[in-house]
C-alpha cells in the first residue's frame, strides 16, 4: 500500500551511514571457527543517565543489516560467518548499492536507490542464531494450515475480494510485534529514548512506539501484568536491568484468533514477518501463547547488540533467537509517515480482483 515515507532528509544522511556501517559492523569480532557464535560482549561500560541507568539513548537505524536474510542460505552450511572472500564480494555489492544512490543524487531524481535503503554489511550469514542451523523451527500442524490459508498483498496468489484479504501492514495499522523490530527494505529507523522508570523504542515504520516501564523485581513485573483478555498489536512489554543489559519481556500480543474476530475467521494472521528470507511474507500465525524476550546490550559507544527470543508453542515446535547489530547514526531523521492519506490501493486491488473474477466467469460461461 502507500507505505513510502518521503524521508529525503534521512536519505541524505545515508552516505555518512554507509561509512559508519562499514567501519562499525565490519569491526565485529569474527572467531576463527566460523561455525561458532560467541556470546554478546558485556565488558563495555556505557555512560549513565542522570538517574543512574545505562545510557542507550540515540538513533540506531538498521538499514545496514536490512538485506541480511532472516534464515541462513543453504550455501553457507553450518556457518554463522562469511569467509573473507565472501565478505569481500558482499562489500562489492554494497558499493554498487551506494553507487546507485549517488547517481540518483547527481541526476536530481528519487528512485529505487533511495527507496530500497538496505544493505547487508558485516560478516553474518543470517539474523537467526538459534536454532544453530539458521532456520526457523518447523511449525505445528495446526499453524501450518493457518500459514497456508493466510493472505496478504505480499503473498503470491492472494485474490483480494475484501479488506480481510489484506494484513495489518497493508492497511497501515502496524507490522505488529515482534516483526516491527526486524528490518525491511526501507524505514528502518530505531530511536531509543529514556526517562526515569521508562525505556522508549520509537520505530520509523508506521511510527509505532513502545513505551516500556522498568521494574526492579519479578514480583513488581507480575503485579503489572494485564489480564490475558487484554491484548495489543505490540503486546505488553516490561523491562529490567541485568547489569548493563536491558531485558524486556513481552506478553499479551494479539493473536490470529482474537484480533478482530470477523476478519480472523478466514485466516489472516498479525505476525507480519516480512523480512528477507521469510517467504511467503506476512502469513505466520500468532497464538495467545506467544512470548518474547529481548536483550539490549551496548557493546561500544556506537554499537548495540540486540537479541530477540520468540516462543510460541502453538505455532513453532521450538523457540528461536535472532541477533541484530545496531549502529549509531544520530544524523538520521524520522519524517512524517503518511500511509493512510491517499491509500487508494486496497480499493484498486479489490476492484481489479473482482473484475478479473467476473471476466473469468464470463469466459467460462461462453465455452
Amino acid at each position: 500500500m502507500a507505505k513510502f515515507n518521503s524521508k529525503i532528509g534521512s536519505a541524505l544522511a545515508a552516505a555518512s551511514l554507509a561509512v559508519l556501517a562499514a567501519t562499525s559492523a565490519g569491526a565485529q569480532d569474527v572467531p576463527e571457527d566460523l561455525t561458532v557464535m560467541p556470546p554478546v560482549p558485556t565488558d563495555y561500560e556505557p555512560a549513565r543517565t542522570a538517574w543512574g541507568d545505562p545510557d542507550l539513548r540515540g538513533m540506531f537505524p538498521i538499514d545496514n543489516i536490512a538485506s541480511l536474510p532472516m534464515q541462513r542460505p543453504a550455501q553457507f552450511g553450518d556457518r554463522f560467518w562469511l569467509t573473507e572472500d565472501e565478505y569481500a564480494r558482499r562489500q562489492e555489492q554494497y558499493g554498487r548499492s551506494d553507487a546507485a544512490y549517488a547517481a540518483e543524487d547527481e541526476s536530481g531524481t528519487i528512485g529505487m536507490g533511495h527507496w530500497v535503503e538496505s544493505d547487508a554489511s558485516g560478516r553474518r550469514t543470517s539474523l537467526l542464531i538459534s536454532p544453530a542451523n539458521g532456520q526457523l523451527p518447523a511449525m505445528t500442524e495446526e499453524a501450518q494450515a493457518l500459514y497456508q490459508a493466510g493472505r496478504s498483498s505480499w503473498t503470491p496468489g492472494t485474490i483480494h475480494q475484501w479488506l480481510d484479504d489484506f494484513d495489518t501492514w497493508d492497511r497501515c495499522i502496524t507490522r505488529g510485534f515482534p516483526a516491527s523490530m526486524f528490518p525491511f527494505r526501507y524505514n528502518n529507523g530505531i530511536q531509543i529514548m529514556q526517562a526515569p522508570g521508562y525505556f522508549v523504542i520509537n520505530l520509523e515504520m508506521i511510527h509505532d512506539s513502545r513505551i516500556i516501564p522498568i521494574v526492579d523485581s519479578r514480583e513488581e513485573m507480575e503485579a503489572m501484568r494485564w489480564p490475558a483478555s487484554v491484548r495489543t498489536w505490540m503486546g505488553q512489554s516490561i523491562g529490567y536491568w541485568e547489569g548493563n543489559t536491558l531485558v524486556v519481556e513481552t506478553t499479551n500480543i494479539i493473536s490470529g484468533d482474537s484480533a478482530t474476530s470477523d476478519l480472523m475467521e478466514r485466516g489472516p494472521s498479525p505476525l507480519n514477518m516480512a523480512t528477507m528470507g521469510v517467504p511467503p511474507f506476512n502469513t505466520i500465525p500468532t497464538s495467545d501463547e506467544a512470548e518474547v524476550v529481548e536483550r539490549i546490550t551496548m557493546t561500544g559507544p556506537d554499537r548495540i547488540v540486540y537479541e530477540l527470543t520468540y516462543t510460541d508453542p502453538e505455532v513453532f515446535t521450538a523457540p528461536w533467537t535472532a541477533r541484530l547489530d545496531w549502529t549509531r547514526n544520530d544524523e538520521y531523521e524520522f519524517f512524517e509517515y503518511a500511509c493512510h492519506e491517499g491509500n487508494v490501493q486496497p480499493r484498486n486491488y479489490i476492484t481489479a480482483a473482482r473484475a478479473g473474477l467476473e471476466a473469468a466467469e464470463e469466459t467460462e460461461g461462453n465455452q
